[in-house]
């Protein structure tokens, strides 16, 4: 009997930081928006930090932000992509026929 190949780990969404922004966004219904301060709160990131980890899921299409107003009136919203679900679907699989396999 062969083991089926595993599939890897998507690095962008397996950062601890980044896994946690992921499922926070898939909690939302479709479409629904968190506001950028309101994620900060929840997860308890510095904004530099949450900055950093924002670009690198939007550069990978996970998430989409927007940004309304301007100067101390500006928001930014951030929502869940399709293809953020998506890959946060597939990591999960991937994650749990890893561990299935202990």
């Amino acid at each position: 009997m062969t083991a089926e190949p595993l599939e890897p780990l998507d690095p962008v969404i397996h950062a601890t930081t980044r896994l946690r922004i992921m499922v926070t966004l898939a909690a939302l219904n479709d479409g629904d928006t968190l506001s950028f301060t309101r994620l900060q709160d929840i997860l308890d990131l510095t904004p530099g930090n949450l900055i950093t980890h924002l670009r690198k899921l939007e550069d990978a299409g996970y998430i989409h932000t927007a940004k309304t107003g301007a100067g101390t009136a500006s928001q930014t919203s951030v929502t869940l992509t399709l293809r953020g679900r998506a890959a946060l679907d597939s990591y999960t699989q991937a994650l749990r026929k890893l561990l299935s396999g202990l």
